[in-house]
């Protein structure tokens, strides 16, 4: 499995290996050898980057987060003069793509939230990458009306995340939603949410 990122630095190319190993493989698939080689780079290429496997697996987190963004979207969420509807439609938009052409970062991220749970110093780096979209949501469903945004936001986050597990593990999915379900999903927790809290 070789991984080829145009424009990535070393430090990317690394870290997108190591994203590819963890969904491929697990976290006993993760290694220093095993990332160079899939990264197609020298042995000792990764070794000269991040040491420890500690440090490894921080990179992998800090890359995980920067390219979840790009697929979230997260500098494209909606202003909240747009309504509830320009919410929903963002957000379902933004898990679909996750849940079809990102299944490998969804494995990446549970690998290493399992890790985090055994790895206090890990878990530090693991929330910290989670914080950024938590926090735009919370600013946004304050500004939509809603009575406990920090609250809300939690659940909000915790039903995409729930979606996106199951199709990910197979559990209850035997197919990815259509774009409409998902926007009808959110459309249903996002109205529980507001309807105390929004005018009209």
């Amino acid at each position: 499995m070789a991984v080829r990122s145009a424009g990535a630095s070393r430090a990317e190319l690394i870290a997108d290996a190591a994203l590819g190993l963890l969904a491929e493989r697990g976290m006993r698939g993760l290694t220093h050898r095993a990332v160079d080689s899939a990264a197609g780079l020298p042995p000792g290429s990764t070794s000269n980057v991040a040491r420890t496997r500690l440090a490894l697996l921080e990179a992998a987190v800090r890359r995980l987060a920067e390219r979840e963004a790009r697929v979230l979207g997260v500098e494209e969420l909606p202003d909240p003069r747009a309504g509830v509807d320009s919410l929903v439609e963002g957000m379902a938009q933004a898990v679909h793509r996750s849940l079809t052409g990102h299944r490998e970062l969804l494995l990446a991220r549970y690998e290493l939230a399992l890790e985090a749970t055994r790895r206090p110093e890990l878990r530090v780096f693991f929330d910290a990458a989670g914080r950024q979209f938590r926090d735009l949501l919370t600013g946004l469903l304050t500004a939509l009306g809603s009575t406990e945004p920090e609250r809300h936001a939690l659940s909000l986050v915790a039903w995409a995340d729930g979606l996106m597990f199951s199709c990910a593990a197979g559990s209850y999915h035997a197919d990815v939603p259509s774009v409409d379900d998902v926007r009808t999903g959110l459309r249903e927790v996002l109205d529980g949410m507001l309807r105390d809290g929004r005018a009209g």
